[in-house]
């Protein structure tokens, strides 16, 4: 019984450490990770037919060319470099919301948020 409330307790404060981070956003970039996961899986799939040769080079190849047709159709989405208070530099996914360099965010999960202020 022991063994499981230090597991449990462990396991929360690893949850909890990691569930919110704060930075600040240096720069915005572009996510192809769409498109080259779609292509290395399709790559895969297709090499499979040579073998595990095939299908290491079929994924390769669908990677590369996934984040190619993303970036042709203009499909690509919106990705921001962080500065987290420790001084670490992270990419983070943000499909969906929008930044200004310089805003503080906090990181929650693989998804940023405006940091929110202690005085709200």
């Amino acid at each position: 019984m022991k063994h499981i409330v230090i597991i449990g307790l462990a396991l929360s404060l690893t949850a909890l450490s990691a569930s919110t981070l704060a930075g600040e956003v240096i720069a915005e970039t572009t996510d192809r990770t769409a498109g080259g996961a779609l292509g290395a899986t399709t790559g895969v799939m297709i090499g499979a037919i040579g073998g595990p040769l095939g299908a290491l080079v079929g994924g390769g190849v669908g990677l590369l060319l996934g984040k190619g047709v993303q970036q042709a159709a203009g499909l690509e989405e919106r990705a921001y470099t962080v500065r987290t208070d420790a001084g670490e530099t992270q990419v983070v996914r943000s499909p969906n919301a929008e930044f200004a360099i310089g805003q503080q965010v906090e990181r929650r999960g693989n998804r940023l948020q405006a940091a929110t202020s202690l005085n709200q």
